[in-house]
């Protein structure tokens, strides 16, 4: 059935409403202008807006140019647009939630920012009338918590705009050190083993008299480190802050690794090794995101794992390789695949660190088949959905011994 085309009238309101919402879209992160705004009332002009869907699609294909701007564009859209309740629901995410009997739902991903954007400005201090002191308020901070300490223990997903910036800038100073072990290689140096060869050969130049014994000890080897990153649709909020570590590693000098390579992974394997090298990290991740076509797409654990060990493992892994993988373990494809290439990868590097931000929920089961299938074969298990779990991390890879939660969960998997 076809709907016939509904002209925009000559008195209405929808130009203004959509320049409004092409505003609150910049605010929340899009890249939108005034050239997109008029190709968008030009647009919904030509197709008319009989139905919903097309309405949205229209908008969207107007306003969205990236990927990861999806995700923000449907909250801004559902509350401006769809939510006649809309305006009740952002104050509620604006102002302080008290925890109580009528605890209010935790922000969506992406809501927090677009309610921001759609209110910005509406809190906005009164102007004073001229000749008044402005009233001042004194507050007892001395038992509350900085705002850094709070935005530690924040969940990714929950930060607005402005919070998510403060946590990159967090980020960036974050360090990621690791100590390099001692390899099978020995050089002359002062150390406890007497070198014979060395010993010999400089008395053979003193006409076979031993004058003094050479010493050496082993080579100290720096690690690799490889990070293998989710990139589907449930793990675009966290992958993203994650990649920014990531580059902020990289890019760090002084922390002990030998090399640092990336790896992203949905519906298919990409190597981002060489954008984590550019110095600019906007620079960096947008050129990542460029290579990377599967973006917020679905989870293939297992064939991205046989992917890596059939055309990356020789080149990037070595005897003291430590693979971080970053992913909630929700996989669609075959357990059994995923099983027998994560024991491969395992024989392959000296640890396995998984960090699952699934692990924020205290009552984390390892239910999923994924996740059963893939536990047993990763050294530790650690969660990954705020800064202070980042930071935990950083200390558990300078630990061989940690396990994280793995004890816990592989109990709960015996019969």
């Amino acid at each position: 059935m076809e709907f016939p085309a509904l002209d925009i009238p000559d008195d209405g309101k929808l130009t203004a409403n959509i320049t409004h919402f092409a505003r609150a879209l910049r605010k929340a992160g899009l890249r939108v202008g005034p050239a997109r705004t008029l190709d968008a009332i030009a647009a919904v002009a030509a197709a008319g807006f009989s139905s919903r869907s097309d309405f949205y699609w229209t908008l969207h294909a107007c306003f969205v140019s990236r990927p990861e701007e999806r995700l923000t564009f449907a909250q801004v859209f559902r509350l401006f647009w769809r939510d006649p309740r809309y305006l009740e629901h952002m104050m509620s995410l604006m102002l302080p939630a008290v925890k109580g009997a009528q605890e209010a739902r935790a922000a969506a991903a992406a809501e927090k920012r677009a309610a921001e954007a759609l209110l910005d400005g509406a809190n906005a201090p009164v102007d004073q009338p001229e000749g008044e002191a402005p009233e001042e308020l004194e507050i007892d901070a001395s038992r509350t918590a900085s705002s850094a300490e709070q935005l530690r223990s924040l969940d990714f997903e929950q930060m607005s705009v402005a919070e998510m910036a403060e946590a990159r800038r967090m980020l960036s100073q974050l360090s990621l050190p690791v100590k390099p072990r001692d390899s099978r290689r020995w050089r002359s140096a002062a150390g406890r083993r007497i070198d014979r060869a060395a010993t010999l050969r400089e008395a053979m130049r003193r006409g076979g008299e031993i004058g003094a014994l050479k010493t050496r000890t082993q080579r100290p080897r720096a690690p690799v480190l490889v990070v293998l990153c989710d990139i589907s649709g449930s793990m675009s909020a966290y992958s993203r802050v994650v990649l920014h570590f990531l580059h902020t590693v990289a890019n760090a000098r002084g922390q002990g690794w030998a090399r640092v390579h990336g790896f992203t992974f949905g519906t298919r394997l990409t190597n981002i090794t060489r954008h984590l090298a550019t110095r600019d990290v906007d620079a960096a991740l947008a050129a990542a995101g460029a290579q990377a076509q599967d973006w917020q797409g679905g989870t293939r654990i297992g064939e991205a794992l046989h992917r890596f060990n059939r055309d990356w493992s020789r080149r990037v892994l070595g005897g003291d390789a430590v693979v971080v993988l970053i992913s909630d373990g929700l996989d669609r494809g075959d357990p059994e695949l995923l099983s027998r290439e994560a024991e491969r990868l395992q024989k392959s590097c000296r640890r396995i660190i998984w960090v699952n931000p699934l692990l924020r929920w205290d009552g984390f089961l390892p239910q999923a088949q994924g996740i059963r299938a893939l536990l047993p074969h990763v050294s530790s298990f650690r969660a990954g959905h705020n800064i202070e779990a980042l930071e935990a991390l950083a200390d558990a890879i300078g630990r061989p011994g940690d396990q994280g939660e793995k004890a816990r969960l592989m109990a709960l998997l015996e019969p």
